[in-house]
């Protein structure tokens, strides 16, 4: 079994027995794909909801681009759209700042974009770990979707 590290910014894909990890979830957030049938994965580390333009060279980055790019990799590897489901972690308001506008919520924007993304392309979301105010690192094992958590203040979860 080999762990594939996916960076910020990032994304990749496993097959079983393989899993996909990535560190430093802050306000970024961890989009973890499984098609059961075929056990293939795939995880997203993105840092914000939008491209600004439809030219933007790092599609893992942003939201809206990631999502499409991800199912896109994992049907290379023999998934099938209608059975990939979405698990997210990630997300959190890393800091907080009196008179805080909305450009400042990059946390809960970039979960909103990432839901919005999945939603078009109808891929259910069936378990989420989001928000608060602490880090997290997360490992998507490739053999049955099981998306491990760990952070500082919470330990270790299993979603």
């Amino acid at each position: 079994m080999n762990v594939i590290r996916v960076g910020m910014a990032d994304l990749g894909t496993a097959t079983s027995p393989d899993s996909l990890r990535t560190t430093g979830l802050g306000s970024c957030v961890g989009i973890a794909l499984f098609d059961p049938k075929a056990k293939v994965a795939g995880l997203a580390h993105i840092m914000l909801p939008t491209a600004a333009s439809a030219d933007e060279k790092n599609r893992a980055k942003y939201a809206n681009t990631a999502v499409p790019l991800l199912i896109q990799l994992m049907e290379q590897k023999g998934a099938i759209k209608r059975r990939i489901i979405a698990k997210l972690a990630g997300g959190a308001q890393m800091f907080t700042f009196a008179g805080q506008s909305d450009l400042m919520r990059i946390g809960p924007r970039n979960v909103e974009a990432v839901k919005l993304a999945l939603s078009a392309l109808t891929i259910p979301i069936t378990a989420e770990d989001t928000g608060g105010n602490c880090g997290r690192t997360i490992e998507l094992s490739g053999s049955d979707g099981a998306l491990v958590i760990r952070t500082a203040k919470q330990g270790v979860t299993t979603i």
